[in-house]
């Protein structure tokens, strides 16, 4: 994963803002520790801090169109440009292999449109210097990460991540997943708008063309020209993603897991690894290692919602040991349970209806989720994490599967997805149940979190929260301690209105939270929280 920076229509002072724009990218130095690049004249400054993944040798940024003038930095992989190269018509002055050099083409002849053209993860800045104009976009989920804001001058700054803005900017926000900001027409346009999201699906499913659009999706995101490994939990998604990418790799990949000592995750990660052939690699850690690392995480992560500092804790120890494999990309599973309804709080939706809703609701909240877990994680040690099954194409067919197929009322949550890789996977990991990283890498992990919280945050603290935190007010104790790490590392004003808060039980959304008297007077993100369906036993329908 890169790291960009822009800074646009700079009134005055340009070598203030440039010197601005070298310390923000330094605060993203981790995102990229492979290469530093800058571009600026006397009204924009666009700034690249490198992790080397396709052309390493070459595909240093910002790139510049030498026929145009235009300037572009990305943070992503695209992962169709190759394709991509064929649509174009004129001829241009290649001058690198990199997977993002395309989009300085496509926009030339496009426009605007070619963002639609693009398969893959990215967040990026393209300054049009003749017409002095920039277009800054962000692929269709917000699996990059990417912040606007704007200081007392109301100069426009752009950053992979908050912190980078923090110390300069008044206003900062979350630049909105699935669109692109085009600077002559001051507005976010929204550039993703997938039929499924609108309209009820009615397809039936066909398990063997599941398989296909998942295993094409793990193909293409095999592309890299450095070392790449497979993070393996031992639950159903991330074991899929591993078995994919053994059978289109030529030697055995290195595969990754951790928890703490005899963890549920760490026991089952071991038997997906035998059975694949992987070099495999565990990682323990401790409690104490978990809590001394909280701060960290938190300033890496830019939240303090529960669940994501719970799991992103162990993700961000284990990536460290990662880095030091010489390893820069993995492979990882997050997203099947928003498409296919895997949360143990799917088992209560009261219709398709609802549980398609709901997998929509949450595919479009995964940039303050799991997609910020994932990328910003691993990107604190300088390595990027891919997620096959948010493939844009792959998205495409599964979620135009009528959800009545996705229904667990009266069978394991999943289903289709586990009928249509029987044989890749061990057939007790196939048919294992939910369980959420933050909890398999070991239940004592989040019951000590609790403790800590309940006896460092008290309850007259608790009575006074929206007195302290008018915005975005704590509602548990546990995410009154993490808000208070927060507020000490960001002080924009509006930094914590990037994070959502709410009530929620198993990982749901508000709304899902509706959906049984259960969950009344629960606020617990642990799946174990859902009692009627959580269980240890093994099940298979």
């Amino acid at each position: 994963m890169c790291g960009i920076v822009g800074i646009f229509d700079i009134k005055s002072k340009p070598e203030d803002y440039k010197r601005r724009a070298f310390k923000m990218a330094s605060l993203l130095r981790h995102r990229g520790p492979d290469w530093s690049g800058m571009y600026s004249d006397e009204t924009v400054v666009l700034a690249h801090e490198r992790l080397s993944i396709v052309d390493p040798v070459h595909g240093s940024q910002p790139l510049i169109d030498t026929l145009t003038g235009n300037v572009l930095c990305v943070n992503g992989e695209i992962y169709n440009h190759k394709q991509l190269r064929e649509k174009l018509k004129k001829k241009h002055d290649w001058q690198t292999e990199s997977d993002c050099e395309v989009i300085l083409y496509l926009y030339d002849e496009y426009g605007p449109d070619c963002v639609a053209m693009l398969s893959g993860i990215f967040a990026f800045i393209l300054y049009d210097k003749k017409k002095k104009e920039f277009f800054v976009a962000r692929d269709h989920l917000g699996i990059c990460p990417l912040y606007l804001g704007w200081d007392e001058e109301d100069v426009l700054h752009v950053s992979s991540e908050m912190k980078a803005l923090d110390s300069f900017c008044a206003r900062i926000e979350e630049f909105h997943p699935g669109s692109y900001y085009l600077s002559s027409k001051k507005e976010f346009i929204k550039w993703y708008t997938p039929a499924w999201a609108e309209i009820l699906p009615k397809q039936k499913v066909s398990l063997s063309r599941l398989r296909e659009e998942l295993e094409k999706a793990v193909k293409q995101q095999l592309m890299a020209d450095v070392p790449y490994g497979l993070l393996i939990s031992g639950g159903l998604d991330s074991s899929l993603i591993a078995a994919i990418a053994c059978r289109f790799s030529i030697s055995p990949l290195h595969s990754f897991s951790i928890g703490l000592q005899d963890s549920t995750d760490l026991q089952y990660a071991q038997k997906v690894a035998k059975y694949l052939g992987t070099e495999h690699h565990e990682i323990i850690f401790t409690i104490e290692e978990g809590m001394q690392a909280l701060h960290d995480v938190i300033y890496y992560l830019e939240t303090f919602d529960v669940t994501t500092v719970r799991a992103s804790t162990p993700q961000y120890l284990m990536t460290r040991k990662i880095k030091q494999c010489g390893i820069k990309m993995v492979l990882s599973g997050e997203g099947a349970d928003e498409i296919f309804g895997g949360y143990l709080y799917f088992h209560m939706a009261p219709s398709a209806i609802e549980l398609h809703q709901e997998s929509v609701r949450k595919l479009f909240l995964l940039s303050k989720y799991d997609c910020l877990r994932a990328n910003k994680s691993t990107a604190a040690w300088g390595v990027e994490t891919r997620v096959p099954f948010l493939d844009k194409e792959f998205l495409e067919y599964a979620m135009s599967i009528d959800p009545q197929e996705k229904m667990c009322t009266d069978k394991i949550e999943k289903y289709i997805l586990r009928k249509a890789f029987e044989g890749y996977i061990p057939q007790e990991i196939l048919w294992r149940q939910k369980e959420q990283f933050s909890d398999g890498v070991g239940y004592s992990w989040i019951d000590h979190l609790k403790k800590y919280a309940e006896e460092k945050i008290t309850d007259e603290m608790m009575i006074q929260a929206k007195e302290r935190f008018p915005s975005q007010t704590p509602l548990t104790k546990e995410e009154y301690y993490y808000r208070q790490i927060f507020d000490s590392l960001f002080h924009s004003p509006s930094a914590a209105s990037t994070v959502p808060v709410g009530p929620s039980v198993a990982c749901s959304t508000p709304t899902a939270f509706q959906w049984s008297k259960q969950f009344i007077g629960m606020a617990d993100p642990s799946g174990r929280s859902v009692r009627t369906v959580h269980s240890h036993a093994l099940r298979k329908q």
